[in-house]
C-alpha cells in the first residue's frame, strides 16, 4: 500500500514523454492500485519500465499522487525543526525543501507564527483535505502518556515550548514531556535537541525529564568520565571547581553542582588532587 507523505519503493509500470507512472509492486490488485506520477525532470537518468525506485509520495493540487526522488526535510509522522517563511490569516508556511511550502493551518498552531523564526513542526497526511500539513500544536499528534519508557532511561529531547514551570519537549519523536527549570541547569532554546533522562513517570503517566542523572549510577559515571578525561590529557585538567558552568557542560554535559560533587568524591577517594589552577591525578594514592 502506498504511504502518502513517506518514502515508498515503487515500480515503473509505464513511461510517457513527460515522465513515468509508478505503482506498488506488492499490491494485491494492480488494477485497483492508485498510480503515482514521476516527472522526467525528477527521475533518475536511464530509468526504465520494470525498474524500482525510492520516492517521496505527495498529492498535487488536484489530489493526484506525484513522486519526488529528493525527499523533503520532514516526512509525515515526523517532528522536526523548520523555518517559517510566511504567515496569513488561514495559516503559516514553512520551508521543507520542496517547491511549495508546508502549510500549518491556524487551527493547528500552538501560538501565532512569525516568519523567519524556527519552530518545532509535526507533519501529517490529512485524508479529509488530501494534503500533507504541519502542526505546531503537538499534543494533537504525540502521546502524553507512556507505556514504553522507564525511569532513568536515556532519551532524546527536542525543546518546543517554554512555560512558567519549565520546557515542553518531544521525546524520541513519540511522546511529550516536561523539563522543569530546576532540572534544566543550562539555558535551553526552542528547537534544541538534547540528550536527557526520564526522571519520573507521574501517576497520570506523563513524563518528567532531566538533563542529567543525579542518582548513584549517574554520579559514578561522571566520576569515571573525569578520570578518563584526566588520563587522556596527561593527568591534568584546568577545569577546576571554579570553572564556568558552560565550560563544564561543554566537557561533561553536567551542571557545575554535579561536577563539584564528583570532584569532591574523587578527592575523598584520593584519586585526584586539586589546587587553584588545576585538577591532577593522584600519583601517590598510598
Amino acid at each position: 500500500m502506498i504511504q502518502v507523505g513517506k518514502i515508498n519503493e515503487l515500480q515503473v509500470c509505464s513511461q510517457f514523454p513527460f515522465g513515468f507512472q509508478l505503482r506498488d509492486p506488492n499490491a494485491e490488485d494492480q488494477f485497483d492500485e492508485q498510480m503515482v506520477t514521476l516527472l522526467s525532470s525528477d527521475a533518475p537518468a536511464e530509468l526504465k519500465t520494470g525498474a524500482t525506485v525510492n520516492v517521496f509520495v505527495l498529492p498535487d493540487e488536484t489530489g493526484a499522487l506525484v513522486a519526488k526522488t529528493t525527499p523533503p526535510a520532514i516526512l509525515a509522522g515526523q517532528t522536526k525543526v523548520l523555518r517559517a517563511v510566511n504567515a496569513t490569516h488561514f495559516g503559516a508556511f514553512f520551508d521543507w525543501g520542496l517547491d511549495k511550502d508546508l502549510l500549518v493551518p491556524t487551527q493547528y498552531q500552538e501560538a501565532s507564527i512569525d516568519p523567519g523564526r524556527y519552530y518545532v513542526v509535526h507533519a501529517f497526511y490529512d485524508k479529509k483535505t488530501q494534503r500533507i500539513l504541519g502542526a505546531t500544536r503537538l499534543h494533537y499528534f504525540l502521546e502524553e502518556h507512556n507505556d514504553d519508557l522507564a525511569p532513568k532511561q536515556n532519551v532524546s529531547a527536542l525543546v518546543y515550548a517554554k512555560t512558567e514551570l519549565g520546557f515542553k519537549v518531544v521525546i524520541d519523536e513519540r511522546f511529550t514531556g516536561v523539563i522543569f527549570h530546576s532540572d534544566a541547569f543550562k539555558p535551553l532554546r526552542i528547537g534544541e535537541q538534547v540528550d536527557a533522562f526520564v526522571k519520573e513517570i507521574r501517576e497520570d503517566g506523563k513524563l518528567n525529564i532531566a538533563l542529567q542523572r543525579t542518582d548513584k549510577v549517574g554520579r559514578s559515571n561522571l566520576e569515571e568520565a573525569i578520570i578518563e578525561d584526566l588520563e587522556a590529557h596527561g593527568g591534568i585538567s584546568t577545569l577546576t571547581d571554579k570553572a564556568q558552568p558552560d565550560e563544564i557542560y561543554s566537557r561533561f554535559q553536567v551542571s557545575k553542582a554535579a561536577y563539584k560533587k564528583a570532584l569532591g568524591a574523587l578527592y575523598k577517594q584520593r584519586k585526584i588532587v586539586i589546587d587553584k589552577q588545576a585538577v591532577r591525578l593522584n600519583s601517590n594514592k598510598g
